[in-house]
């Protein structure tokens, strides 16, 4: 070989020898390195015939084989290589507990409370109703306005919820939640003219909704999330067997009616400082801050822009089927639990001849159903699924309904009404799981704010559709008005696809 052309073909591949190695000038280049070099045959640097017959035909390397090897040193050299996109692996996400972050669970507890305050307000209007309409004197139609404009309120906080927490903070939100319950209890404490007490209802359904939506979905992303939110609606329960107990102790030894709401006060008072303290700074912390910088990184990689309008994220929660149905599932389940708890009552006092100072204490029968099946058989969820259980729960709600309105006795009718409650307790905690398990996170806060809103529509529209007929047919008419619900309820609750347990 003639040494001037070794020479030059060796100095023309210098650069790609130097670019092809890893930038470790110590070493010499191993076996593979050399083999993927691709050297260019230039002038006489050729394999001569005499040297092929004594040492066999040499080939080069093809193209697509140094290609490759030139792909995967690239890929090892950390100069030139490209970081690895959010696609190009399984990103593990951080889930919360009761237990983490540590102040979860004063945040749960804060949680339960709200719930429970939010059960007295629920629960009271039935036994304080028959007061109401002695003491302004007038009827089921006119009284039955306060769910109408309750139902206001929760509308136009599924518009609010989310703008006002992402524009304050969860804690600053809930504490406004907070004072626009007070300032409602504060109106109806006073005993003003009646046209008052249904602006306070519209100040009181304002603040439920955005309470409820804020625990709801923070509850509902924790680990274990039937459990958990059983304990929350459990609390509920507890507040709506203690808000008839209270108010018709309190009615039934000549105190005035509205007095009741002066306990609420106080409660709502706790809610506040209790809940601002617990949910203070919870944007700041690990799983959420994960959350919303992993977020980020894979709308950036992705190209999307977030922060979408207000409108556009509603206008995707109404497009989700899970939304709608959600929606009309809640809507039929709470219409018929308030018009169960704010006419029942009526309905003793009319057709069973029932002591308004004694039949008041039926309504606590319901509700403590209620608290014990959200406390005790939610549990069951985790081994027949939430599917199946809602199912048999439903079946067995139908039947006793039947029977709290065919059994001619109060004792009996009281029994049977209070079974209706423990079996339609854990339909709620199961539901609102599997709802947070189906929605996707951008639209899940939305959501939730419309399915309670749509909840509260149901709590207005049920109880005013029963007020109505009760004023022409009586009050029996709370039967066929519950069963009809329930019958929709179920439906709504065929339509829900399956859901994974999810990986805790």
């Amino acid at each position: 070989m003639d040494p001037s052309a070794f020479a030059a073909a060796l100095t023309m591949q210098s650069g790609s020898l130097s670019r092809g190695l890893p930038s470790q000038d110590s070493r010499p280049p191993t076996l593979e390195e050399l083999d993927a070099m691709d050297i260019t045959d230039v002038g006489n640097l050729r394999a001569n015939s005499s040297y092929k017959a004594s040492h066999g035909e040499t080939t080069a390397p093809s193209s697509a084989r140094c290609a490759d090897a030139q792909k995967n040193q690239m890929s090892q050299d950390p100069e030139v290589s490209q970081p690895p996109t959010m696609q190009d692996r399984n990103v593990a996400v951080v889930v919360p507990s009761f237990s983490f972050p540590a102040k979860n669970k004063w945040r749960v507890l804060a949680a339960c409370l709200i719930y429970f305050g939010n059960g007295m307000n629920d629960s009271a209007p039935g036994a304080l109703i028959p007061y109401i309409e002695d003491y302004y004197n007038i009827g089921y139609a006119v009284v039955s306005l306060i769910w109408v404009t309750n139902a206001v309120g929760f509308i136009l906080a599924a518009f609010f919820a989310d703008v006002l927490r992402e524009r304050f903070g969860r804690a600053t939100t809930l504490m406004g939640s907070e004072c626009s319950m007070i300032a409602g209890y504060i109106i109806a404490a006073c005993s003003p003219p009646f046209p008052a007490v249904v602006i306070a209802y519209l100040l009181l359904g304002f603040g439920n909704a955005i309470n409820l939506a804020l625990n709801n979905v923070f509850c509902g992303n924790l680990a274990n999330p039937t459990i958990i939110l059983g304990a929350a609606h459990g609390s509920y329960g507890i507040g709506g067997i203690l808000g008839p107990i209270v108010a018709t102790a309190l009615a039934s030894n000549g105190i005035l009616w509205s007095r009741f709401y002066l306990v609420t006060i106080g409660v709502r008072l706790t809610c506040f400082a209790f809940g601002g303290w617990a949910f203070w700074g919870l944007e700041t912390e690990p799983p959420s801050q994960f959350h919303h910088n992993s977020n980020d990184a894979q709308d950036e990689q992705s190209g999307v822009t977030r922060q979408p309008s207000k409108m556009r994220l509603l206008g995707r929660a109404l497009q989700n089927r899970i939304t709608l149905i959600g929606a009309l599932f809640i809507f039929t389940y709470q219409g018929a639990e308030v018009a169960e708890s704010g006419w029942f009552i009526s309905y003793l006092i009319d057709y069973r001849n029932g002591n308004p100072q004694k039949v008041g204490y039926v309504t606590a029968g319901f509700w403590g159903g209620i608290t014990v099946g959200r406390f005790v058989i939610t549990h069951a969820s985790r081994k027949v699924g939430e599917k199946k259980l809602v199912f048999g729960l439903g079946a067995g709600v139908l039947i006793f309904q039947l029977m709290s309105w065919l059994i001619p006795d109060v004792i009996g009718n009281a029994v049977a009404v209070a079974i209706v409650g423990l079996l339609l307790g854990p339909v709620c905690p199961c539901a609102w799981s599997m709802f947070n398990h189906l929605l996707t996170p951008n639209i899940q806060t939305t959501s939730v704010g419309f399915i309670s809103s749509a909840g509260s529509s149901g709590g207005a529209i049920v109880p005013l559709i029963t007020g109505l007929l009760a004023q022409t047919e009586g009050t029996y008419v709370l039967h066929p008005v519950c069963i009809a619900s329930f019958v929709v309820m179920l439906i709504c609750w065929a339509g829900m696809p399956r859901v994974s347990k999810r990986k805790e």
